[in-house]
């Protein structure tokens, strides 16, 4: 998996069919995200899409400027050979060079290939995946039978659960790109209270699929899916969900949460706290 991930480094991104081992274009999470899993070139473009995704939140802060310059991502770009790269990202690293090839650039490799299994292995133990959907040549009328209408329902329910939760995701996103960027902190609450409307509509949707439709799924475990939230207890996740209930809009459930000082600033000073700084990836002490 490491050498495989090292292999991808001769060329850097985007990926392409020749320089993709399948060891990478095996793994679920890039199987999933391919709009054609039995061919080649979709997997590959899914692979290249989750490098992005990830080198993109590359956890280590420290670290990430040059890891995505060793893959020919900004500050690098396209096209430059690997030792451009390399040269770039011990720049950006604060390292020479020799000691970055040597001592730096295994550990970033590695961890990328750890973040791919990590990746594949939320698909595997994830029983849930979005449906995916195909153009359609012509109208799809339901048939006039109780069975063709409960599967019709059914995928109804399904898309309904599937919107929420992606329109809580892009919330969640757009808070934390807010505060990557430094940005004034009526936006960033702004934006935190219109996550935590999209979060609790996401949930409302899973509470209610799961009960109707899959008894057995926990609705936690949808809800995990768009990205990070606060610490919230359990009472404060039911006032959430309440307030959103019934197809409630930004504003009315703003209304329904006023006053509710305590929760508010739970939300929003979980987003505002800094994390702090990670070590880097040498497992034992300074890279320096």
């Amino acid at each position: 998996m490491v050498a495989a991930v090292g292999r991808l480094l001769r060329r850097g991104l985007p990926v392409t069919p020749a320089a993709a081992d399948p060891v990478l274009l095996d793994l679920r999470g890039i199987i999933a995200r391919a709009v054609d899993p039995a061919d080649e070139t979709s997997r590959t473009a899914a692979l290249d899409g989750t490098l992005r995704g990830l080198l993109a939140r590359f956890p280590d802060t420290r670290y990430a400027p040059a890891a995505r310059a060793l893959f020919g991502l900004p500050p690098a770009t396209p096209g430059q050979t690997l030792t451009v790269r390399r040269d770039l990202a011990a720049e950006q690293a604060g390292h020479e060079v020799h000691h970055f090839r040597k001592r730096v650039e295994p550990r970033l490799i590695e961890k990328i290939a750890w973040e791919l299994l990590a990746d594949a292995d939320r698909f595997t133990r994830s029983r849930m995946i979005a449906p995916r959907l195909a153009p359609a040549a012509e109208r799809q009328p339901v048939q006039a039978d109780p069975f063709a209408w409960e599967v019709a329902e059914h995928e109804e329910h399904l898309c309904r659960l599937w919107s929420a939760i992606y329109a809580a995701r892009a919330e969640l996103l757009a808070v934390e790109r807010l505060i990557s960027l430094d940005a004034d902190q009526i936006d960033i609450l702004h934006t935190a209270v219109t996550a935590a409307w999209r979060w609790a509509v996401a949930r409302a949707e899973a509470i209610g699929y799961t009960t109707a439709f899959a008894p057995d799924l926990e609705p936690d475990g949808l809800i995990a899916l768009p990205g990070w939230i606060p610490t919230l207890t359990e009472a404060q996740a039911s006032r959430l969900t309440e307030a959103a209930s019934g197809g409630a809009s930004r504003e009315q459930f703003v209304h329904s949460l006023h006053g509710e000082t305590g929760l508010g600033n739970t939300w929003a000073e979980g987003f505002l706290a800094r994390a702090a700084p990670s070590e880097g990836p040498e497992k034992n002490g300074s890279l320096s």
